[in-house]
């Protein structure tokens, strides 16, 4: 379980990065990123976070894996604050982004293994859950190769593979598809969907609408750091004026 109440992150702006982002910004010493936003994401089910570039989406997702503190508002996940408490919520959480950032000269095996020793697996859970998921993401041709020769296809499926290995019970996936061809990025819509029937807690954020209609049972929607929707998928479709999902996210996006 994830819980998100009346989160706000606010980012200091110097000289050079206010005149970096335009005139907009040049008499604005503060950027809110994330402003008063709330939500609640349910285990068994998958919740989608869409919006477009710089809508605060990836700074909300590191607030919840800890990686940033909010300015404030609480987020707990299982039941642990995650300023209070951020060394049990790592333990609880899977935390995926697109920028890989693998160890070149390491195999898949060994890097995966490497994680694995750091969250305590014993040998014989790590085999166990190894095989079962470079079964689902198709590694084992790769899984003895340096990873400076992988494909990024193959480097987004080893990076999949070390942050699930720990068997966590929250997942949050990071446009854990972008650039990927359509048979790696098939792979990982997979696993996301077998998280789910393991009943863990899943948030993800994507650009890809084809995906959100297929695999998400509760959206968010966010812009300029504010919540424009949030309720199930079904809600949305039901309350769509335009022809197709993709024409209504823009729609909604435009009206905000």
């Amino acid at each position: 379980m994830i819980q998100v109440k009346n989160l706000i992150k606010d980012f200091t702006l110097n000289k050079k990065q206010r005149k970096e982002m335009g005139d907009e910004f040049k008499d604005t010493k503060i950027l809110r990123a994330v402003d008063d936003i709330s939500f609640e994401c349910k285990p068994g089910r998958i919740f989608g976070l869409l919006g477009p570039n710089g809508a605060g989406k990836t700074t909300t997702l590191r607030m919840i894996a800890t990686m940033l503190k909010p300015s404030s508002g609480t987020i707990t996940v299982s039941d642990y604050d995650t300023v209070n408490s951020g060394q049990h919520v790592r333990g609880e959480i899977g935390f995926m982004t697109g920028q890989t950032a693998l160890y070149d000269r390491l195999t898949p095996t060994e890097m995966v293994k490497y994680i694995a020793d750091l969250h305590g697996m014993e040998r014989s859970s790590f085999e166990q859950r190894k095989n079962h998921i470079f079964d689902i993401l198709d590694m084992h041709e790769f899984a003895d190769r340096r990873i400076a020769r992988l494909s990024t296809g193959m480097k987004q499926k080893t990076s999949i593979a070390r942050t699930i290995i720990h068997n966590p019970q929250v997942m949050v996936f990071d446009e854990p598809t972008s650039g990927l061809d359509v048979m790696t990025s098939r792979a990982i819509v997979d696993l996301i969907k077998s998280c789910k029937e393991e009943g863990k807690t899943v948030i993800f954020s994507t650009h890809r609408m084809g995906e959100v209609n297929q695999v998400c049972d509760d959206i968010a929607i966010i812009f300029k750091g504010k919540l424009y929707f949030n309720d199930t998928l079904d809600q949305f479709k039901s309350q769509m004026t335009q022809p197709t999902f993709e024409e209504e996210f823009i729609h909604r996006v435009g009206e905000a």
